[in-house]
């Protein structure tokens, strides 16, 4: 069984996912890939630096994503010039993983982006045999953000540049509202895991 998590920034898709993994799931997670793709010396990283030129680079030679971040949340254009590098190698990447599962097992995919790109280089929601929406208030997430040191502006502009909570439910299967303690939370994935396992 293929299954897809996805959710905005700070709504807490991965702990949904860690719960899931607990529980026996594999898990590909598509953030994970994503900074793979770009590492030093990869081809991800030259064709961003192609196309942003060298000042995205640390002085050791790697991705600065603070620098990458401040130009692509800025910028709709230039986001979509990073996605149009990123999001294909990420895509086959994650196929790779996704085929090499063994059969039978249940493979959670860890996506933030899946209502952006339904139908896209991330892959279509018809992929999957369930799509999972993971949301919470977008207080909550911007008070999630912040406390991961994001500044305030910064945390709602991502969040912003990202599909609304009606985009994603409009994909979804199953809705898991991350609003609580975490108790809460993996109560909720445990009746989760047995409707995906029923």
């Amino acid at each position: 069984m293929r299954v897809a998590v996805t959710g905005g920034i700070g709504s807490g898709k991965s702990a949904v996912s860690a719960r899931l993994e607990a529980h026996g799931a594999l898990i590909v997670d598509a953030d994970r890939i994503a900074r793979e793709v770009v590492e030093t010396g990869t081809a991800g990283l030259a064709a961003v630096v192609a196309e942003f030129g060298p000042d995205v680079l640390t002085p050791d030679g790697a991705l600065d994503r603070t620098a990458i971040a401040e130009i692509v949340f800025a910028d709709p254009a230039r986001r979509a010039a990073l996605e149009a590098i990123v999001h294909p190698l990420v895509g086959a990447r994650s196929a790779e993983l996704l085929a090499a599962a063994p059969e039978g097992s249940v493979v959670v995919y860890d996506v933030p982006l899946l209502a952006e790109a339904a139908g896209g280089a991330l892959g279509r929601t018809s992929e999957f045999d369930a799509v999972v929406v993971v949301e919470a208030p977008l207080e909550t997430r911007v008070e999630r953000l912040v406390g991961r040191g994001l500044p305030e502006a910064d945390s709602r502009a991502r969040i912003a540049a990202q599909a609304t909570d009606e985009q994603r439910r409009a994909i979804a299967d199953h809705v898991v509202v991350n609003d609580g303690s975490l108790i809460d939370l993996d109560a909720a994935v445990d009746r989760l895991w047995e409707l995906l396992t029923a």
